[in-house]
C-alpha cells in the first residue's frame, strides 16, 4: 500500500493490520534540484522512523517538518513519533464543512459558488443555477485560456447526476408546457430558454448566453421589460428564473412523431438447478406478489400505467400468458434459442392490477414446476434478446429484471468460456481481463439502446461468471448489476430484496437522450457513465435514473471571458413512467479566471476522485495497471507541485504546501489506488474488481466518496437514549481501541469490529449472547444491507 517512489521497496505494511483500516501514504513530489515528501500518519514499528510535521497554519495547508533530509533521512535514528492530529484529516474537514454550513440554506443565484460538501446536511434554494444534487463540478472557476489548464492539470468536468432525488422540504422541478409550439431554442447552438438568455429592444429579441446569437422572441412568448431589462413575467416562467425545470416535449421529440407507449417490467427468471436448490427462485416469486403493488407511477396518478411481464429460463426459454381473462397462466416454450422471438403478443405483456389473480397463481406455480430440475446449464443472450424483442412488439421502452446464477455455458449465441487467469495478474495483458467478449454482446447493446430497453442483473455466482462481459449491456444501457456470491437465503436473502425493491420503485427515466452544451470558449469532449455513445455528443441511455451519474470532461477551444463566465446547459430527452416524452434542463454557470490560484480556491475534492476514478477505470482497459496507477500518482504531484510553485509564499523544500481545498486529496488518491481493481493482487477475485470497477462507473459524487474514504463509527460511544449517531473516526488502526466496538461502512458493506476486551454487557445488549474473553479481535461482516443510494 505504497506509492511508487524512492526507497521505498523495503516498507511492508505491519502484520495482523485489519484490511482498510490503516491509513498511511508515502507521495514522493519528484521536480528539478528538489524531492518533496508528503507522509501521512503510521502506526507500529514503522512510526518509529517518521518526522512529526506540524500544522503551519489552519488556511495554507502547509506542514513543515516532514523529511529534513530527503530519503536517505529514513536509515536514520529513531524520531519523534508523527501525531496524526497535526495533519488534514478526512473527518475533521466533513465536520467542520458541517459546522460552518449545516442546517442552511444554499441559494444559487451566484456565479460559480462552491457548494456545501455532498456529507453536509443542507437545503438547496433554486435561484438560477442547478443544484449541486444535479450537478457538480471539480473547480467552480475555470482556467481562462488552455495553457494555464495544461499548466495545473486539474481536470475540469462536471458530475452530472440529472434524477437526482430531491429531498421533501425542498422543491421538485416545475413542469413548463409551451403547447404545441414547444420549448424556445436559440436558432444557432440549439440551447433551451434559460437564466442566461439576455433580452433587449424591449423584449422583441434576445441574445443567447452560450453563442451569443440573437434571436427573434416568438410572438406568444413576447413580453415586456421592466427598468432594469428583465421581463416582466421573470419570476412566473421557471426556465427564465431558475436553473433546473422540465418541459412538456411536443411530437417533434417523439419516435416516429408519435407519442410514445409506457414502458415495461419484464422479470427474467433463471430456474436452473443452482436457483432451485438455493431457494431464491421461491424468494423471488414471493417477493413479486407485493412488489408489484409499489411499482412507480407518474405523480398524482391513481392507476399504473407500466405493463408487466414473465420469462423463466435455463437451457430453453418459457414465456407466460398472463391475460386477464384467463383462469390459469399458460407457458409457451422457446427451445430454438439461436432465433430468439416472442411466442405471444396479446397477454404477456400485462397492467399488474387487471391480471393479479393470474399472475399470483403463476408465482404460485413457478417453483413448484422446476422443483426437480436437474439442468444446470445457461443461456444469457438470448434471454436479452427475448426481453428486447417483446419491448419491440409492444412498440415501448421498458427495463428487464435478471435473475442469473452461473455462466452461460449452453450452446447459444453469446455462449462464454472461464477465461480467469491469474497468471495474467501485474502483466501486461491484465487488462484483458476486464475487457467484455464483444460480438453478440456488442449488437445487443445497441439495439438495446436504440429500443430503450435496460437491462438490471442480479448475479448469484458461486464461481467465476465472467462480469466483465456479462455486465456489459447492462453498464452501457444505464441499468444496475448487482452480485450476491455463494448466495444463501438465511444470509443474503434481506439483502438482495431490499436491493430488489428499490431498484423497481426508484424514479426513473426510459429511452434517453443527453446532450451538454457549453458557453463559446470550451466544450464537452469526453463522457464516463452507464452510458452508450453513437457520436461524440450525443449521450444515450436506454433508462436514466436517480443513481446514475455522468461525469462529462471539458476542454478549452478559445480563451474563456473572466467577465461572462462559462455557462453549460445538459439537457435530457426522455419519456416519463407514464408514457409521456419530457425535456430535463439543468444550467451551471462557473467563474472564470487568469489567476490559478482561484482555480484552486474553487476546488472540490470530491469531484475531482469521482473524475479521476472513472478515468481511471476506462484507462485500465487499454493500458497496464502499472501506467495507469503512475498516471495517478504523476497528475496528483503535478497539481500539488504547480500549487506550490504559482500559489503559495516561498518555503523550505521539506515543508508541504497544500491547497485548502484540496488538502485531504492526497488521502483520497490513496484510497483510489488501494481498490480492489486498481491493486491488482491474485488474492482478489477477477470478477469482484470488474464489478467494483462497472459499479463505480455509474456512480455520483456522494456515493464514490463515500465508498473510497468508508466511515468508522465507534459504536461503544453512543447513547442508546438519542437518535443520534456517534461522529465517525479517522479511518486508522490507531483509533481502534481494544475495549470498543467499531461499525466500519462505505454504502455497499458494513463490518462490525470488536475488540479483545469489549465489556461482555456489550456484546450481550448487541447479539444476545455471552461472549468470554477472546485472544484477539473479532471481524464480523454484516449480512444485512446498507446500500444508501
Amino acid at each position: 500500500v505504497r506509492l511508487p517512489g524512492p526507497n521505498t521497496s523495503s516498507i511492508a505494511p505491519p502484520p495482523l493490520a485489519p484490511a482498510g483500516l490503516r491509513s498511511y501514504y508515502f507521495i514522493w513530489v519528484n521536480k528539478p534540484a528538489a524531492v518533496y515528501h508528503v507522509a501521512y500518519p503510521m502506526s507500529g514499528p514503522y512510526g518509529a522512523q517518521m518526522a512529526g510535521p506540524q500544522m503551519a497554519g489552519p488556511q495554507s495547508g502547509a506542514f513543515p517538518g516532514g523529511f529534513p533530509g530527503g530519503p536517505a533521512q529514513m536509515a536514520g535514528p529513531p524520531q519523534k513519533k508523527l501525531d496524526p492530529d497535526s495533519i488534514p484529516g478526512t473527518t475533521q474537514v466533513i465536520e467542520d464543512d458541517q459546522a460552518k454550513r449545516g442546517g442552511q440554506v444554499y441559494v444559487t443565484n451566484i456565479r460559480g459558488q462552491v457548494p456545501p460538501l455532498v456529507t453536509t446536511d443542507f437545503t438547496v434554494q433554486d435561484q438560477g443555477n442547478a443544484s449541486p444534487r444535479f450537478m457538480r463540478c471539480t473547480t467552480y472557476s475555470f482556467p481562462s485560456t488552455a495553457d494555464l489548464a495544461k499548466q495545473c492539470k486539474v481536470p475540469l468536468a462536471a458530475i452530472i447526476k440529472p434524477f437526482a432525488n430531491v429531498p421533501k422540504n425542498e422543491t421538485p422541478l416545475y413542469i413548463v408546457n409551451h403547447g404545441e409550439a414547444g420549448p424556445i431554442r436559440c436558432n444557432r447552438c440549439k440551447a433551451y430558454m434559460c437564466p442566461y438568455m439576455q433580452f433587449m429592444e424591449g423584449g422583441r429579441r434576445y441574445q443567447c448566453g452560450f453563442c451569443s446569437c440573437i434571436n427573434e422572441v416568438p410572438v406568444q412568448y413576447f413580453q415586456h421589460l421592466d427598468h432594469m431589462g428583465r421581463r416582466m413575467d421573470l419570476y412566473e416562467r421557471p426556465e427564465l428564473s431558475l436553473g433546473s425545470y422540465e418541459f412538456i416535449a411536443t411530437l417533434d421529440y417523439c419516435k416516429n412523431n408519435k407519442p410514445p407507449n409506457p414502458p415495461a417490467y419484464i422479470f427474467m427468471i433463471d430456474v436452473s438447478y443452482n436457483n432451485i436448490k438455493s431457494g431464491l427462485v421461491k424468494l423471488i416469486c414471493e417477493e413479486l406478489k407485493t412488489l408489484l403493488d409499489r411499482l412507480p407511477k407518474e405523480e398524482g396518478a391513481e392507476t399504473l400505467a407500466i405493463k408487466v411481464g414473465f420469462v423463466t429460463y435455463n437451457k430453453i426459454l418459457h414465456f407466460y400468458n398472463v391475460k386477464s381473462a384467463l383462469a390459469q397462466p399458460q407457458m409457451m416454450v422457446v427451445s430454438d434459442v439461436a432465433e430468439m422471438f416472442v411466442p405471444l403478443l396479446d397477454g404477456f405483456l400485462v397492467n399488474f392490477q387487471e391480471s393479479r389473480a393470474v399472475i399470483n397463481n403463476l408465482l404460485d406455480q413457478i417453483p413448484d414446476m422446476f422443483a426437480e430440475t436437474n439442468e444446470s446449464e445457461t443461456v444469457f443472450a438470448p434471454v436479452i434478446q427475448a426481453g428486447l424483442e417483446a419491448l419491440k412488439a409492444a412498440e415501448c421502452s421498458g427495463k428487464l429484471f435478471i435473475f442469473q446464477s452461473s455462466i452461460p455455458t449452453a450452446e447459444a449465441p453469446g455462449k462464454l468460456k472461464n477465461r480467469d487467469d491469474k497468471k495474467l495478474v501485474g502483466t501486461e495483458k491484465e487488462k484483458t481481463l476486464f475487457q467484455p467478449q464483444r460480438g453478440v454482446y456488442e449488437q445487443l447493446t445497441k439495439d438495446c439502446v436504440a429500443q430503450g430497453c435496460c437491462v438490471d442483473l442480479f448475479l448469484f455466482p458461486n464461481q467465476y461468471v465472467d462480469i466483465a462481459t456479462m455486465g456489459d449491456v447492462p453498464s452501457h444501457t444505464g441499468g444496475s448489476i448487482y452480485k450476491y456470491s455463494n448466495f444463501q437465503v438465511e444470509m443474503n436473502g434481506q439483502q438482495f430484496l431490499s436491493d430488489l425493491r428499490r431498484d423497481v420503485e426508484k424514479s426513473i427515466g426510459f429511452d434517453a437522450i443527453m446532450r451538454v452544451r457549453t458557453g463559446t470558449g470550451f466544450r464537452a469532449t469526453d463522457f464516463f457513465g452507464a452510458i452508450y455513445m453513437n457520436n461524440t455528443t450525443d449521450v444515450e441511455m436506454a433508462a436514466v435514473d436517480c443513481d446514475k451519474a455522468v461525469t462529462v470532461e471539458f476542454k478549452h477551444d478559445d480563451t474563456l471571458s473572466e467577465e461572462t463566465g462559462a455557462v453549460m446547459q445538459c439537457a435530457l430527452l426522455y419519456t416519463t413512467i407514464g408514457g409521456q416524452r419530457r425535456l430535463r434542463i439543468h444550467n451551471l454557470s462557473l467563474n472564470c479566471s487568469s489567476q490559478l490560484s482561484e482555480l484552486y480556491k474553487s476546488c472540490e475534492t470530491d469531484a475531482l476522485i469521482n473524475f479521476f476514478a472513472k478515468s481511471a477505470y476506462r484507462a485500465m482497459l487499454n493500458q497496464p495497471l502499472k501506467t495507469v496507477r503512475e498516471i495517478l500518482v504523476n497528475q496528483t504531484a503535478h497539481m500539488l507541485a504547480c500549487y506550490r510553485k504559482n500559489c503559495a509564499s516561498p518555503s523550505a523544500a521539506s515543508q508541504l504546501i497544500l491547497p485548502d481545498a484540496m488538502k485531504v486529496f492526497p488521502v483520497y488518491m490513496n484510497s483510489l489506488l488501494k481498490t480492489p481493481t486498481l491493486v491488482g493482487s491474485t488474492e482478489l477475485s477477477t470478477d469482484d474488481r470488474a464489478f467494483h470497477r462497472l459499479l463505480v462507473n455509474a456512480m455520483g459524487v456522494e456515493e464514490t466518496q463515500v465508498l473510497l474514504y468508508p466511515r468508522l463509527i465507534p459504536l461503544h460511544t453512543m447513547d442508546v437514549s438519542s437518535e443520534a449517531i456517534p461522529a465517525p473516526v479517522r479511518c486508522s488502526e490507531e483509533r481502534l481501541s481494544e475495549s470498543g466496538i467499531f461499525l466500519l461502512e462505505n454504502g455497499l458493506s458494513m463490518f462490525l469490529w470488536l475488540g479483545q476486551a469489549c465489556p461482555p454487557d456489550l456484546i450481550q445488549n448487541l447479539f444476545n449472547v455471552y461472549s468470554s474473553p477472546s485472544p484477539s479481535p473479532l471481524y464480523i461482516c454484516l449480512s444485512f444491507v446498507c446500500y444508501k443510494y
